[in-house]
């Protein structure tokens, strides 16, 4: 196959094109993890105090989080659209679409560090860090807000490189900063004694020769699609498509950030700092098993994009099906995995008796069934993928906001659950959230596509 053919997603193997993608995807986006990971784990080892550090890193969460989801309003927004021009082949509209989302997570990377800045400490007072965790929750989050901006424009951009059929330069761009980051946490910590402090400096330098790397592809000679300066005014009408599409990522960002928040709230008040701990340590967990489901699903998400607005309805299923299978196969493995060896990895990130006990009946109790989470992750991409914003937005309110936050605060009452009340409502709504969100996507858009398939053929 051509260069061109595999940039062209019409063309080809359905299944070698998302797994072309995938693997690289999958792969940049496991390394980006592990700037995050790498952290909590070279945290959690420090002498006497490594449990509460690693606390503090967790009460942080949400807020990291929240830069996240912007930078998800714009590249989860944008990426989309553009592979959708792309397909119709206004490469014109493509360029101006990959200009104004830069500005707008220049924009929007730029007001995150003054607002974090303002009211970090009421904030992280509101999330549950205690006298003991909020000096390591405040001098890690401090140092992280400055670097915010190169997190938005080295996540959100690269959306764009994915797009384009680059899956290894963008898996290149995560790798270079990722690597950055393992050899400048030990130093930071370890051998300068910074602490908190210096993984959260590892992390924004690391992130910031990302940003640098990603900003010297997109307006070099060998992307597609030029980002240039004649295309980053921003124009109403698109600024207002890219937000609209990008909303879905936007909100389940966000309603992630208040999940933790109401986890961080729950398990202070009901087990104190050593589940806050556990927690995170089952989002670090989380995380690292989600990564394949985001490589897998975001890889799809271009391939379906093109196709729809090359209107190739077959192709679009073809690669429904495809995702779908892989991502189902894989989660009931990880699931498994995890049932039978919690212990394991959660002395990779501390090994205190307490913790590790506390965390083991937590960890079976959080992934129950998690496959089924992937069915709401498979739906969620269909429809950003093919621009059904309002599809995506009620389905990342209805799994976080309207299920899980409420059992979050209410099962902890009942029958005697306590803090297992808090890692019980994740199943229950991966169950209830996973099987409204697929079999809508399945009703309103798998189905009617094969209705329009036959007018083609015929």
């Amino acid at each position: 196959m051509t260069s061109a053919q595999q940039l062209d997603f019409s063309k080809g193997s359905i299944f070698r094109h998302i797994l072309r993608l995938a693997g690289p995807m999958t792969l940049a986006q496991l390394i980006n993890v592990l700037y995050n990971i790498v952290d909590r784990i070279f945290v959690g080892q420090i002498g006497g105090e490594g449990s509460l550090a690693l606390t503090g890193l967790g009460v942080c969460f949400p807020v990291i989080t929240i830069v996240i989801a912007f930078t998800n309003l714009i590249g989860m927004g944008g990426a989309p659209l553009f592979s959708i021009t792309r397909g119709a082949g206004d490469d014109e509209e493509a360029a101006r679409i990959l200009g104004n989302s830069f500005t707008l997570l220049l924009l929007f990377g730029v007001l995150l560090t003054a607002a974090g800045l303002a009211v970090k400490t009421p904030l992280l007072r509101a999330l549950g860090a205690s006298d003991a965790t909020l000096p390591y929750a405040d001098a890690y989050l401090t140092v992280y807000l400055f670097g915010s901006v190169f997190v938005s424009l080295s996540l959100g951009l690269n959306s764009f490189i994915n797009a384009q059929g680059f899956a290894r330069t963008g898996m290149l761009t995560v790798a270079i900063g990722a690597v950055l980051n393992l050899i400048l946490d030990p130093l930071f910590i370890m051998v300068f004694h910074m602490g908190v402090q210096g993984a959260a400096l590892a992390t924004i330098l690391s992130q910031a020769v990302s940003a640098a790397w990603t900003l010297r592809f997109l307006t070099g000679r060998k992307t597609l699609v030029r980002l240039s300066l004649q295309h980053i005014r921003l124009g109403a009408r698109r600024v207002g498509k890219i937000l609209a599409l990008g909303l879905s990522g936007f909100i389940m960002a966000i309603t992630n950030s208040l999940v933790q928040m109401a986890c961080n709230a729950s398990l202070q008040a009901y087990g104190g700092d050593i589940y806050v701990g556990v927690m995170t340590v089952i989002n670090s967990v989380r995380e690292v098993a989600q990564m394949p489901v985001n490589g897998v699903t975001n890889s799809a998400q271009p391939v379906i994009s093109f196709n729809y607005g090359a209107k190739e309805p077959s192709r679009v299923r073809q690669a429904i099906r495809c995702m779908s299978v892989i991502v189902i196969l894989y989660t009931a493995a990880i699931w498994a995995l995890l049932w039978f060896f919690p212990a394991f990895f959660i002395r990779i990130f501390n090994q205190t008796p307490a913790l590790v006990e506390a965390g083991v009946p937590a960890m079976r109790i959080y992934f129950f069934g998690y496959f089924m989470m992937a069915l709401q992750f498979c739906g969620q991409s269909v429809f950003t993928a093919l621009g059904k914003s309002k599809h995506a937005i009620f389905f990342s309110l209805f799994r976080k906001a309207v299920i899980v936050t409420p059992l979050i605060l209410i099962l902890p009452h009942c029958f005697g659950l306590n803090a297992n009340g808090v890692f019980l409502s994740e199943p229950i709504s991966n169950f209830i959230g996973g099987t409204a969100c697929f079999a809508t996507m399945l009703l309103s858009v798998y189905f009617p596509l094969k209705k329009a398939e036959r007018p083609a053929e015929g």
